[in-house]
């Protein structure tokens, strides 16, 4: 008889009168396949649809404006005053409900962080007049806007209620506006709007006895708020702690996050890197819980399932809050339930996702290709012919290459040159910040044996080898090696590469020289120092390469900050030798002493050596580091991109 595994996560709740199948709610985020009037189109629809077909209980829709003039914080947003978006929230609401899930959505207005609607001429209203960070003026919210605001959020509710959306989340925390006017620090009104707790909490108040009141009793409204900003510039927990304990009653949900989104030093407590433990903010939920009568959800770098379940058990929390780990597996709540956790893809929380968002307007996810091609994927059908694959090389791009050839019905042969799959990422496995890509390789190792899938160690693939297999198609997925520039000394007994010093940090003296500021180096860098090393990284742009990933960067420079690493940007390496590196900053030679210097200065694509087996099958693909070394996103995207054409 089946049992299952975590009985307290998967009980359902129910909130207002709408009936929950289970504690694992889809958190705001933001999807961006909007159309030209910023209404969500079949994409956007069908990437938030994954998650609902995957057993969340609730699905929301992030970012939703409930005032497009004063209250824009980007251009691309969804406007809920939009009534020409009946039609594509209806939709919405109907993707994610038919699967017996409650689709939600976000209401927020930026306040004095409306940057769109600045650009656009408008007037930007904070709690009082003031000046941001970058100089540019807000005027204090007149009471007539302060009514009009509350008028235009009970406008949104009711609007996504008659869309069919089952709840509406209102967002108070993270900085936004009705965060402002709840924090001590920022609203300083001597008006009823402001100054004593219970003025500042009167408008967030009665937006939410608004919203009741046009949407009626049964419908649930849940609020999202920061239980604290953790930053001397914001509220702390006995504040947020205050805060709760006036909505208490006015809301059915409380959604407790941390942090404020526009402080880079807290960014990553609001999203949690590589560097935070799983769960590490379910403590600010637990510590408001006893002070409120309304259930309370937390976020915040949720994935284990055990974990989960022993939050729902113990009464930290009644409801988990999940965005990036169900971007990694959609099908997480599914798999959980099933007692399939080895099969749960795990969320490397490398913030790739919330990077191109921002970058690139649309959502990716470095370990599960799906993202953002829902629709791709939804509609793709088998191989129309079977064939016999050969893949050269067990990195990243060759498991994912397999994997996906396997499951379109080909015959797949994987030939690994070592003794075990993983690639260049093998050297970083043991690294306690790096423990997520340890899981993930495991996982694909996993996903690798579910499968029909040949697997060939310490095979390198050579023409000779393909001729006796015969294969349909080739894959070249060969990776990239050091790149080592012409600098005197670097073949020194004192220089060692990154994949060296993270295999043997022993031999990595007490004082080091990191070459190279990009994400090898730095995280390098970071991983010595916590080992108790002095480290200095050299780099000639005058800034870290991030490699695009502009938020893992807030995390590293925090790290950078804590661990004491000094950073010498702008300086060109002029040679190596046993005393250090010496090194031109601008038109100044500086000596960096140094026992031992790192080279972190790039990768050099296999290209030859895939050449070599271009000419070995009728088809013939190179993808990954042989072909232009970038990051594990490039290397899974192009592995099942490739594998779904063959």
């Amino acid at each position: 008889m089946y049992q299952c595994p975590y009985p307290h996560l998967f009980t359902p709740i129910r909130l207002g009168s709408q009936q929950f199948r289970n504690r694992i709610f889809a958190s705001p985020m933001s999807g961006r396949s909007l159309d030209s009037k910023n209404r969500p189109t079949a994409e956007c629809v069908a990437f938030y649809e994954e998650k609902a077909r995957g057993g969340a209980a609730s699905v929301c829709l992030g970012d939703c404006c409930v005032d497009s003039v004063n209250g824009l914080f980007g251009e691309d947003m969804v406007r809920a005053d939009d009534p020409g978006n009946h039609h594509a929230f209806n939709m919405f609401s109907m993707g994610v409900s038919r699967y017996g899930c409650v689709a939600s959505a976000e209401l927020s207005h930026a306040g004095l962080y409306a940057y769109a609607s600045r650009a656009a001429g408008h007037t930007v209203y904070g709690p009082v007049d003031g000046v941001t960070a970058a100089g540019e003026e807000y005027r204090q919210m007149p009471e007539e806007v302060i009514e009009a605001t509350i008028e235009r959020y009970a406008a949104a509710a009711a609007f996504f209620k008659s869309c069919g959306f089952g709840m509406v989340t209102v967002h108070m925390g993270h900085g936004w506006g009705l965060s402002q006017f709840l924090s001590s620090k920022v609203n300083t009104r001597t008006d009823r709007w402001g100054g004593t707790l219970e003025n500042r909490c009167r408008m967030p108040v009665a937006i939410l006895d608004a919203i009741r009141k046009r949407v009626g009793p049964g419908f649930p409204i849940e609020v999202r708020i920061s239980g604290s900003e953790v930053t001397p510039r914001g509220y702390d927990l006995d504040e947020g702690i205050a805060i709760a304990k006036q909505l208490d009653g006015h809301c059915d949900l409380l959604h407790v996050s941390a942090g404020h989104h526009e402080y880079a030093e807290v960014f990553c407590v609001t999203h949690p890197s590589v560097f935070s433990e799983d769960s590490c903010n379910v403590g600010y939920a637990a510590a408001i819980k006893p002070h409120v009568k309304v259930p309370v959800a937390t976020v915040g770098a949720h994935s284990d399932p055990e974990l989960l379940e022993e939050i729902i058990a113990s009464g930290k929390a009644d409801v988990v809050e999940i965005a990036r780990a169900l971007l990694a597996d959609p099908e997480l709540p599914n798999k959980a339930r099933a007692g399939r956790r080895e099969e749960i893809r795990p969320c490397l929380r490398c913030l790739t996702c919330f990077s191109h968002l921002i970058t690139n307007g649309q959502i990716y996810c470095a370990v599960n290709p799906r993202i953002g091609r829902e629709l791709e994927h939804r509609y793709a059908s088998g191989a129309e012919k079977a064939k016999t694959v050969l893949i050269a090389g067990g990195g990243v791009g060759g498991m994912q290459a397999a994997i996906s050839c396997a499951d379109r019905g080909h015959k797949v042969i994987l030939c690994e040159k070592t003794d075990k799959l993983g690639g260049a990422l093998l050297c970083e496995e043991d690294v306690p910040f790096k423990k997520k890509i340890k899981a993930y390789l495991e996982f694909q190792r996993r996903e690798i044996a579910r499968r029909d899938i040949e697997v060939r160690l310490n095979t390198p693939v050579t023409p000779a080898l393909a001729a006796e297999i015969g294969p349909d198609v080739l894959l070249a997925a060969l990776g990239a090696r050091p790149s080592a520039p012409p600098i005197p000394g670097l073949d020194g007994p004192n220089v060692l590469t990154a994949e060296e010093a993270y295999r043997h940090a022993e031999k990595v003296g007490r004082r080091v020289a990191v070459l190279g500021g990009g994400l090898v180096g730095v995280e390098l860098a970071i991983h010595l120092a916590v080992l108790g090393r002095e480290v200095t990284v050299i780099e000639m742009l005058p800034m870290l390469n991030n490699g695009g990933n502009i938020l893992h960067q807030n995390a590293l420079d925090a790290e950078i900050k804590a661990k004491n690493i000094r950073l010498a940007l702008g300086t060109r390496v002029l040679k190596v030798d046993e005393s250090g590196v010496t090194g031109l900053r601008g038109e100044k030679e500086e000596h960096f002493p140094a026992d031992s210097v790192l080279c972190a200065m790039g990768q050099k694509p296999l290209r030859e050596e895939a050449d070599a087996l271009r000419f070995c099958a009728p088809e013939f693909y190179a993808l990954g580091d042989c072909l232009t070394p970038k990051n594990i996103l490039q290397a899974t995207t192009m592995a099942d991109a490739i594998a779904r054409n063959i």
